[in-house]
């Protein structure tokens, strides 16, 4: 993971010195993820229903079971996004020096980091930007759980500036690199951007559209892991 922050630092230090410069940080952050994943034998095959426009701001969302979804996620999106994660990952040496310099991080425990998160994408996307959530919120701690419930903000945001949800589902990055310490091996990454979900014309403020938004969005990518070949949460 070090190795090639190191090789491409001159240029890393550079495209974070002005916040206006972070599309060149994600052009590199793109190279950097290909060659981690190439470099732990990853490669991924992906499925899509659609594709993203180019200049267009959306919010992306997946399931979450694997560190290398991070990296799996820049592979597959040439659209500039910003991540929002949890702080803790700030405290990896090398990696987390980029990382709480362009992401947005989140202290789960405290109601006033999650107010500060929802300003902060907003004036991402205001820059037209687009942002990825791991709507669960972290990796559930059950291993029984194969999608755990989604928390609301994703959709809040969403709808807040009308942009298009992109449902995305990956198949196999717990199953090739889990949080598990010494589990996972070389291979398919499988994955699947599915058709967007529109939120123009939707209420902001209407907490059900906001529920049944988040529904809708986690059902897809629920039913799309079992079709990948995984058994339903017990």
């Amino acid at each position: 993971m070090g190795l090639p922050i190191i090789i491409m630092l001159p240029f890393l230090l550079v495209s974070i010195l002005k916040e206006k410069w972070y599309p060149y940080f994600f052009v590199l952050a793109r190279i950097w993820a290909k060659i981690i994943l190439f470099g732990m034998g990853f490669y991924y095959k992906v499925e899509r229903e659609q594709e993203l426009e180019e200049g267009k701001s959306y919010m992306l969302v997946s399931n979450h079971t694997s560190m290398t979804d991070i990296m799996l996620m820049l592979a597959l999106v040439r659209n500039p996004f910003v991540f929002v994660g949890k702080k803790e990952l700030a405290k990896i040496p090398l990696f987390g020096f980029f990382y709480k310099r362009t992401c947005i991080l989140v202290d789960r425990s405290s109601s006033k980091s999650r107010m500060e998160v929802f300003n902060r994408a907003q004036k991402r996307l205001e820059q037209g930007l687009s942002i990825c959530i791991f709507p669960e919120g972290g990796v559930p701690d059950d291993e029984s759980v194969l999608l755990d419930e989604f928390k609301d903000g994703a959709f809040r945001l969403a709808l807040e500036h009308q942009i298009p949800i992109v449902p995305m589902t990956f198949a196999d990055n717990k199953k090739r690199f889990s949080y598990t310490f010494l589990s996972g091996s070389p291979g398919l990454m499988r994955a699947k951007i599915h058709h967007f979900i529109e939120t123009k014309g939707k209420d902001v403020g209407d907490k059900k559209e906001i529920k049944e938004l988040r529904e809708v969005v986690r059902e897809i990518i629920y039913q799309q892991l079992l079709k990948f070949g995984h058994k339903k949460s017990a």
